[in-house]
């Protein structure tokens, strides 16, 4: 395989649905680039949570793997200041970096220099939309988040209580402004694409291939070491679920069930979201050549582009 010409260094992010193939795609640019892995999936940021979030298995090559302790908040803000922090130090020692993971806020955010992010949940806030949950049901729930932030009701999983209630705790609470300053990378973002049904069929296989390999012994150990299902790193798809499991409150089947369909779910909301990428470059999974070998001739044409104009000048 043919690697781009070694000029201003590449800042690659690979995106795509969950169970899509994007960690072995970054892998492979990555080792054919010679850069470094920056995982953008704040999940996989908590240690301790390894099968269920689908951590890489070398993940000693990533940055940004295993930063955080399950109880420990870890918002787009800090993921951002940190990336922006690593990629400095890459650049400054002329190497690209490939970011990969489902956060697709995360990449956006860095790439796409915001410069404002939600700061911590107000504790005040958070009890008292618990309260009108629980008085007035999810429907009035969701009606404020339609009134208050239009965009984040059309992407947010508005059958789940959670993922509403934290729209609007983001959308009431404080901003927190920052600045970023990236190095003049050559960013490029690519996503695999496979069909719906093929992506709903890995994720079933893959949850129960994460079951039948230790998850929930992984989520008992969490519990003995004194975790709970409130921990912020239990919001990761399936935690609770498997929790339940292990109280007794709940059969494996139905929670592996339940864990599937949200994940298919959470494929659709990822679906959408790329489809308002910008500058995304839709790697399809089936075809003559697979999605590393476009994926470098893509960025072999771009590094042979900048060395044409460089002898023009």
């Amino acid at each position: 395989m043919s690697t781009p010409p070694r000029q201003q260094p590449f800042l690659v992010a690979v995106m795509g649905e969950t169970a899509s193939g994007k960690t072995d795609l970054a892998e492979e640019i990555a080792a054919a680039l010679g850069a470094q892995l920056i995982n953008a999936d704040t999940f996989q940021s908590y240690r301790g949570m390894d099968i269920g979030t689908a951590k890489p298995e070398n993940k000693a090559a990533y940055e940004l793997v295993d930063i955080k302790d399950p109880e420990e908040q870890f918002g787009v803000g800090e993921w951002t200041r940190l990336a922006e922090e690593k990629l400095k130090a890459l650049y400054a020692e002329n190497r690209s970096a490939v970011l990969v993971g489902g956060s697709g806020l995360n990449v956006r955010a860095l790439l796409e220099s915001y410069t404002t992010m939600a700061g911590a949940p107000d504790p005040s806030l958070r009890a008292e939309l618990n309260a009108q949950l629980e008085k007035e049901g999810l429907e009035a729930l969701v009606e404020i988040l339609r009134q208050e932030d239009p965009e984040a009701a059309e992407r947010v999983d508005l059958k789940n209580p959670v993922r509403v209630t934290r729209a609007i705790e983001r959308a009431r609470g404080p901003k927190e402004s920052i600045s970023i300053d990236l190095p003049p990378y050559r960013k490029v973002r690519f996503a695999i694409r496979r069909p719906v049904e093929e992506i709903s069929a890995r994720i079933h296989e893959r949850t129960w291939h994460m079951v039948r390999n230790g998850w929930p012994e992984e989520v008992d150990a969490l519990r003995q070491a004194g975790y709970g299902p409130n921990a912020p790193g239990f919001r990761a798809h399936g935690y609770r679920e498997l929790w339940r499991v292990l109280e007794n409150q709940l059969g494996l089947d139905e929670a592996v069930e339940s864990i599937v369909s949200q994940v298919r779910h959470y494929a659709k909301r990822q679906r959408t979201w790329l489809r308002t990428e910008p500058d995304l470059l839709v790697l399809e999974s089936n075809g003559e050549t697979s999605p590393t070998e476009r994926a470098m001739a893509h960025l072999f044409a771009i590094g042979e582009g900048v060395e044409k104009n460089g002898q023009d000048h």
